[in-house]
């Protein structure tokens, strides 16, 4: 095949049950990785206690996983662009689940602090994975709404552990209660390894690296449903030779830009999004609330999560993606700041419950995006650097908000958040390439190969 028909046909394709099913598949998969990623911060105030860990190393505690995270998402995603989507999407799932699962026997503080950070080398990695992975499968004109319908099945994870946490922790059957959410945390993987035969590889990366009658045999089983053959779907003229572009692509004029403004984006974007996700157990207590009470106001406020994801379904086609999240981040500023600022139980869950209602808005409207400035051969890499920046960021962020809150309280804490937002909407409102309803090749390969430059078609 000397040209980019694969990726041609798999943008005028209707939906099928293969891409519903990969959908639900990678749905289900990011669902106990969400479920992982929130357990240091959900059971944040048990721990504590459990442990009996001081003030000063609760940053450690809940930083430890973030950092894996770090390194998993440069090393992982890299190693995607080189073996497959698949290859490392499996990979991933096995690291995790394995090191979740050994975390819930953790002795001390020590340990499960080592086995968090082992296992963050997997969490981190998935969901900047699957970004790539759906933007690459679904069809331009439903990829967004697609996605977003994905990203709300991953987001029920947040209530169903917040509720899960408020049953369990009270709990002794074996062992602690609260080793039993470690558990539960790791079976996602086992589910997932049952289903994996269902999940195709990319076609467009199998077509990046010049694996055409795969990517071929993979548009087939697509269209067989439809009882239609690859070559019944009409391609425009206007395909390119598919061929791949080095590292520093994304350092040259044309991505220069794009490059920037992403890592920037994710160096704050972490206050908005996990300041609030995996401290607001500790943020409740600062406020005299019990364990038991503070774990049922985050859970009550956790509903906002889904919520939002599905909220951003109808928007996420309609609406450039740089302005969703824009906008979205301005709402989180203003919520954070009312909720720090209240002690009301009423007007806590409220503001809590908008804040994490906004978060998801925000939350699809960037992993659609991020995934989607990028070419199909350095997709994974630069994606999961970007992201990587998060992680470490993540990792970093308790040892900033946390004496701060110890400080000065709730509301000078989120309205450090407010001003991370503010500094993030001027980069994305400024810097941020359009890309909703475009083909990713109109996106990325075209702008390369017709060398617009900074124009970045915007």
């Amino acid at each position: 095949m000397a040209s980019q028909v694969v990726a041609a046909r798999l943008n005028q394709m209707p939906l099928t049950r293969w891409h519903k099913r990969i959908a639900v598949i990678v749905g289900i998969s990011l669902f106990f990785d969400l479920f992982d990623i929130y357990l240091s911060g959900v059971l944040g105030t048990v721990l504590t206690k459990a442990f009996h860990i001081a003030k000063s190393e609760q940053a450690l505690l809940l930083s430890s996983a973030f950092l894996g995270m770090f390194i998993g998402s440069i090393g992982f995603n890299a190693l995607a662009d080189r073996v497959g989507r698949k290859a490392a999407f499996l990979g991933i799932l096995s690291t995790y689940s394995v090191f979740t699962f050994i975390a819930a026997f953790s002795p001390n503080a020590t340990v499960l602090i080592i086995f968090r950070f082992l296992a963050g080398l997997g969490i981190g990695a998935l969901l900047p994975l699957c970004d790539v992975y759906l933007s690459e499968i679904f069809p331009a004109h439903n990829r967004g709404r697609i996605m977003a319908w994905t990203y709300t099945l991953e987001f029920c994870a947040t209530p169903v552990e917040g509720f899960l946490a408020r049953a369990l922790v009270p709990t002794h059957f074996l062992m602690a209660g609260w080793r039993w959410l470690f558990v539960i945390g790791s079976v996602g993987a086992i589910i997932v390894w049952a289903l994996q035969s269902l999940l195709p590889e990319s076609p467009r990366w199998l077509e990046s690296v010049g694996r055409h009658e795969e990517a071929n045999r993979i548009l087939a089983k697509f269209l067989s449903e439809l009882g239609q053959s690859a070559n019944e779907l009409l391609v425009s003229g206007d395909t390119m030779e598919p061929k791949r572009v080095p590292l520093g692509t994304l350092f040259t004029p044309t991505y220069a830009k794009r490059t920037v403004m992403l890592w920037i984006f994710q160096i704050l974007q972490t206050f908005g999004y996990y300041g609030f996700g995996t401290l607001v157990p500790l943020v409740l207590a600062s406020k005299g609330l019990t364990i038991t009470t503070s774990l049922t106001y985050a859970a009550v406020s956790f509903i906002g999560y889904p919520v939002g994801s599905l909220l951003s379904v109808p928007i996420v086609e309609r609406m450039e993606r740089k302005w969703i999240v824009v906008g979205a981040a301005f709402c989180m500023g203003v919520f954070g700041i009312l909720f720090g600022m209240t002690t009301q139980p009423g007007l806590i869950m409220l503001f809590g419950f908008l804040y994490t209602l906004a978060s998801n808005i925000f939350s699809n409207g960037y992993h659609i995006f991020q995934a989607e400035i990028y070419p199909t051969s350095v997709r994974a890499t630069a994606v999961g650097t970007a992201y990587s920046l998060s992680r470490l960021m993540s990792g970093l962020m308790p040892f900033i908000l946390l004496p701060v809150l110890h400080a000065h309280g709730a509301t000078a804490m989120f309205s450090v958040v407010a001003g991370a937002m503010l500094l993030l909407m001027i980069d994305v409102g400024v810097l941020g390439p359009k890309t909703t309803g475009r083909a990713l090749e109109d996106v990325n390969e075209r702008v390369i190969a017709n060398e617009q430059g900074p124009n970045l078609g915007m």
